[in-house]
């Protein structure tokens, strides 16, 4: 019998989270280096080494790579020989309770505070828990003595992407994955990963494939020895077939959209074949450690040699003065142009919004005068030590589609900034009032920090993190991504390279 001190598991939780908010695992840099080297597409070349300079930066400064830090996924194996010990005097938790606390520790450290984003009441009040908690846990009873544990940590806007369906036996799962692909659009920033479970029952699906993408990124490997059953022969045939499809980094269009394509399968009923795909976004974000009774584990930092060093180019972009932009002067920037913003950026989310368009409702006064402003989409880290804001990368725009027509329309709002796709209806509304909607690259969140010279909040404060601010932002760098007469980069940026793709080789 094993016994595993209650104190070393929760501060092993807790140093993993740490770990794992500000370095990637060195497979997905690898991985990600290997995509930058051969990528053909202006746009997603420079989305790409935005994710590589912001990971590099993260690493070195032991702070979070991406604004949402997520939600806690935890995947633990209990030895059935091993047993859990409180110190003496010390409350007996279960594993929930542990975790929880783990998760408490690491999101409230002030050397490196990350950003609460759990609601309670989700149906409800939507009331924010403040410290992270409480973790999705997963235990399972294993033989042996020791104790596994995975710790994740899953951005909302790739969980967001999550699907499940139950396929007829005869269906195809690869026409499936296919066609569901493109309707998941950019908001779950790739170049990731896509969990495909196969299999079980509708919530074994589920599990087994967010469990694979705690796996390593191996398709390489995995083309250079040859499939040896089903499930890898999908991994190949799925990995050329999705790249195939030309969304590219950030869905501007390219030659990477996965890194890896992870498959699990399970035996199911006959009548069955239910089939669950979730994606991981260029945040990916996973540790693994086993506590043998020894004491705590601390994992040891990656090589930092592993990471490229790269350099961000900006000779070519345009710069922009936020506090004198005109209608007019908006009306000029093309789809795909890189900016470099300055002057005063406000910021607003989904809460905001609501507010927002409540009061408009009532005729009541906003709090913000939005008139020829920009109002870039975002929910940023707090600040530590002597910085003005912490990390601070975009989120997902469609969210904010419905709110965009009233938001044009009776605020004299100029532009929105966000991160991937805008839908059609808030496209008919950029059109109709002359607006523009830039791109941020998602997961650039500490890069885009960095370009935050001054921070105040404006309205709302009881919101946090979803508070409106402003930002006083230099040479902030985006993308054009829907014009003033509504061409969007995310339409015509992949269905050009699905077309110029073809001839190129993938699995290299």
């Amino acid at each position: 019998m094993t016994t595993i001190r209650q104190e070393d598991f929760i501060s092993s939780v807790a140093a993993a989270l740490q770990y794992i908010s500000y370095y990637h695992p060195v497979d997905f840099i690898t991985s990600l280096t290997r995509a930058y080297e051969r990528e053909e597409s202006p746009a997603a070349r420079d989305a790409i080494a935005q994710l590589l300079i912001n990971s590099r930066m993260c690493a070195e400064g032991h702070r979070p790579i991406c604004q949402d830090t997520g939600i806690v996924s935890a995947f633990i194996k209990v030895g059935m020989d091993a047993r859990f010990e409180p110190a003496p005097g010390e409350e007996r938790k279960d594993i929930q309770q542990m975790v929880d606390e783990g998760v408490r520790r690491a999101y409230l450290d002030p050397d490196n505070k990350l950003r609460a984003s759990i609601l309670a009441d989700p149906a409800g009040a939507r009331k924010n828990t403040k410290d992270n908690t409480p973790a999705v846990v997963s235990v399972e009873l294993v033989k042996g003595a020791a104790v596994e544990v995975i710790v994740a940590a899953k951005g909302g806007g790739s969980e967001a992407k999550a699907k499940f369906i139950m396929l007829n036996p005869s269906d195809s799962i690869v026409d499936w994955v296919l066609k569901t692909v493109p309707t998941m659009g950019a908001g779950w920033c790739p170049p990731g990963m896509l969990g495909i479970g196969i299999g079980g029952t509708a919530e074994k699906a589920m599990l087994l494939a967010k469990e694979s993408l705690m796996d390593p990124i191996d398709i390489q490997d995995l083309k250079a020895r040859g499939a040896k059953n089903r499930a890898e022969e999908l991994r190949l045939e799925l990995y050329d077939k999705v790249n195939r499809l030309g969304i590219g980094a950030q869905g501007l269009g390219g030659l990477t959209t996965v890194l890896d394509v992870k498959v699990r399968d399970y035996p199911t009923h006959a009548a069955n074949l239910p089939v669950a795909m979730i994606p991981n976004c260029a945040a990916t974000r996973h540790a693994h450690f086993v506590l043998d009774g020894s004491g705590p584990v601390y994992l040891d930092p990656p090589n930092l040699d592993l990471w490229p060093k790269l350099s961000y180019d900006v000779s070519a972009a345009r710069r922009v003065n936020l506090d004198t932009v005109t209608r007019e002067q908006a009306s000029t920037w093309k789809p795909g142009e890189v900016l470099l913003l300055t002057g005063k950026l406000l910021t607003g989310r989904d809460a905001a919004h609501q507010r927002l368009t409540a009061m408009l409702d009532r005729g009541e006064k906003l709090p913000v005068d939005f008139r020829g402003r920009f109002i870039y989409y975002v929910g940023p880290v707090d600040p530590v030590r002597d910085e003005v804001m912490g990390p601070a990368g975009p989120t997902t725009a469609t969210r904010m589609d419905k709110y965009t027509r009233q938001m044009l329309a009776e605020t004299g709002l100029l532009g929105m900034v966000g991160k991937s796709e805008r839908g059609a209806a808030a496209i008919d509304a950029i059109r109709e009032f002359s607006a523009v909607y830039l791109m941020a690259v998602g997961g650039a969140a500490y890069l885009v920090s960095k370009a935050i010279h001054g921070a105040r909040v404006l309205a709302f404060a009881d919101l946090g993190m979803e508070a409106i601010y402003e930002f006083d932002v230099r040479d902030m760098p985006v993308t054009v991504a829907v014009d003033s007469q509504g061409a969007s980069v995310h339409q015509t940026g992949p269905a050009e390279w699905q077309q110029r793709i073809a001839g190129i080789p993938i699995l290299q």
